[in-house]
């Protein structure tokens, strides 16, 4: 029950259900819903009466924490992006700007349904600022995922040593 805790006695606080669970995506900002008819559609009784969404991606995982990283090297990271509709679906990365050393590398193109791609996130760890800040600098950027039905954001952080 939700009333009560593992020990039995009455919760002080309301449980917090993860995002997943109440239907929505973390980081994600849904586009408004232009209707394409050509799109290759799925017509089927048993999808025509469902509640949810029956398209959209996911990021697994959905940030990437780099580290600590040494100035002057470079360094990547591999996140999947995952077609979880019914349809194929397209997506785009939006570059992040060149003063973060930040690079996504991916296959563009349609995704089928249940289908992933890679995308390559790459960094060129450089420390932008010239004031002192006791020899490490915090990066810390969100790369833009444009899809079809809404803009994912993939979080991506890092700590450059000099």
């Amino acid at each position: 029950s939700l009333l009560v805790n593992v020990a039995g006695q009455p919760r002080t606080e309301k449980v917090k259900l993860p995002s997943s669970l109440q239907g929505r995506k973390p980081n994600s900002i849904p586009n408004k819903k232009v209707e394409d008819p050509v799109a290759g559609k799925v017509n089927t009784s048993s999808l025509a009466t469902a509640g949810q969404q029956l398209s959209g991606f996911h990021l697994i995982p959905p940030s990437v924490t780099l580290g600590v990283l040494k100035e002057g090297c470079t360094y990547a990271a591999t996140v999947i992006l995952k077609n979880v509709g019914v349809n194929f679906s397209r997506f785009r990365v939006k570059q992040p700007p060149p003063h973060t050393g930040l690079r996504v590398m991916y296959t563009p193109g349609p995704v089928a349904a249940g289908l992933q791609v890679e995308l390559e996130i790459e960094i060129f760890a450089m420390v932008t600022g010239g004031e002192d800040t006791g020899g490490l600098e915090e990066i810390a950027h969100d790369i833009e995922i444009l899809t079809e039905t809404e803009t994912l954001l993939l979080p991506v952080r890092a700590n450059i040593l000099r």
